[in-house]
Order: structure tokens, then C-alpha cells, then sequence
């Protein structure tokens, strides 16, 4: 196994169970407890995983919210999947809102070329995908922005979007939870979210399996709100029944 692919594994395994440790990963992986070492210390280099005695945590146990890269290399297959069924939950017509998130701007990547689409966002990556677009209408949303999510938040954008009704909301999250809804660190991002969700018909939610049982520090909205969550084949199918009793509909690609 290649450093790139122990790192991948090492940080899977961290964030579905909280938490890794050196002897542990040394035996699942095959490889010296010193090798492991040093993936630690280049995975903390990085910013998602911080080292601890005898192992280390994922950054999110510890409310840290990583970086736009550091999110991106993440679940990278499984976000590609969640992105394409979000395609079947388009309108024919009409209009979207985008919200900020890395399975988001896999999403507009994918927004097809052959319907009329006016979009709604704050996220600056989204933004520069869709500009220059001929089918697509885009309004993107002002306000002060987030150097961690390179999304517009605060006052201002809120009271844009109190201007706009749209057919569906595909939204990100950090977390999702039967108990807490949908989580994320920030409270200006949260704030932002839920005005996003309030300003459309539906709202679909792109999720991969990691952020499942997890509960940031800023709700955003309960289960009740959402209509339809897709995330992928690596969520629990216990959980996943839960989620669907709370309300939305659960596709799982």
C-alpha cells in the first residue's frame, strides 16, 4: 500500500471512530509503528487529523473546521456519486439554490447544458464555474466571505435571499443527526443555511457517510425540514432507517 492510500485509510478510520491509534493502525496496516508515525504527522500537516498521545483525532472531534482543500481530496468518489443522483431531483425548468460545499460544486460541474436553470448562490467556487454558462441565470449572493467555505455570510446575504423562492435547495452540511438536524461550525454559515432552506420548495441535502452522527457546534435546521438526503453506500442502514423516521427521504448511491 502506497503513503497516499494509508493516509486516506488512516483518516477514514479516524473519522468513523473517532479517534486512531498508533498500535492499532500498525497492525490493520501492516507496517511499523514508526511508519504510522509519520503518516500522522503528515496528515496533521495537512490540517484534518491532530496528533494526540498514542494516536491522534480528526480535526472535527476538536471543532475545527478544515479548509475548502482539505475537503476536497476527501470521499472524492463518494461525492461524485452523491453529486450525479442529485441530478435526478432537478427541475425541468426553474430555479436552484447551490449552497457552499465541495459535493456542491461537484454538483453545478455536472449541471446540464440543455435546460434553462437560474441559480442561487453564495458560494464564490460555485460562482466561477457557472458564470459564464449560457443556460444558466446566476444571482450570486454578496456579504462577507469566509475564507474557510469561500461562501458569503452575515446580514447582507441574508436579506438577499428573503428577496428569492426557489424550486430546490441542494445544501452541504458538516453534520447530520437524528437528534440535532444538520450541524456546522459556524454560526454565520448556519444562519446563512437556513435562509437558504427557508427560500426554497424543496430541499435535498448532499451528504457523504462521514458527516452522519456528527454534531457541530451551530444547528442549522431539524431532519423535519428536509425532504431528501443522498449520501452513499458506506452509511450504516440502522442509521439510515432513523434518518428516513425523521423525515426525509434517504437515496443511497
Amino acid at each position: 500500500m502506497y503513503a497516499p492510500e494509508r493516509h486516506q485509510q488512516i483518516l477514514d478510520t479516524a473519522r468513523v471512530h473517532g479517534r486512531v491509534d498508533v498500535a492499532g493502525l500498525a497492525r490493520d496496516l501492516a507496517v511499523t509503528p514508526e511508519t504510522v508515525r509519520r503518516d500522522l504527522t503528515a496528515l496533521e500537516r495537512r490540517g484534518v487529523l491532530r496528533r494526540v498521545h498514542g494516536g491522534a483525532i480528526p480535526v472535527e472531534r476538536l471543532g475545527i473546521e478544515p479548509g475548502v482543500s482539505d475537503r476536497e481530496s476527501h470521499s472524492a468518489g463518494q461525492k461524485e456519486r452523491i453529486a450525479r443522483a442529485a441530478l435526478d431531483e432537478l427541475p425541468d425548468g426553474g430555479s436552484i439554490i447551490l449552497d457552499a460545499g465541495t459535493t456542491t460544486v461537484r454538483l453545478a460541474e455536472m449541471l446540464p447544458h440543455d435546460r434553462e436553470l437560474t441559480v442561487v448562490t453564495h458560494s464564490i467556487p460555485v460562482a466561477g464555474i457557472l458564470i459564464s454558462r449560457p443556460n444558466i441565470t446566476l444571482h450570486l449572493l454578496g456579504g462577507i466571505v469566509r475564507g474557510r467555505t469561500l461562501a458569503a455570510v452575515g446580514d447582507w446575504t441574508r436579506a438577499q435571499i428573503a428577496d428569492v423562492f426557489a424550486d430546490v435547495a441542494f445544501m452541504g452540511t458538516n453534520g447530520i443527526s437524528v437528534d440535532r438536524g444538520l450541524t456546522t461550525p459556524d454560526l454565520a454559515e448556519a444562519s446563512v443555511k437556513r435562509a437558504l432552506i427557508d427560500a426554497a420548495r424543496r430541499t435535498v441535502v448532499l451528504a457523504d457517510h462521514t458527516k452522519f452522527g456528527r454534531e457541530d457546534f451551530a444547528r442549522v435546521a431539524p431532519l423535519s425540514d428536509i425532504d431528501t438526503v443522498i449520501t452513499d453506500i458506506g452509511l450504516d442502514v440502522e442509521l439510515a432507517g432513523d434518518i428516513e423516521n425523521a423525515g426525509p427521504r434517504v437515496v443511497v448511491v
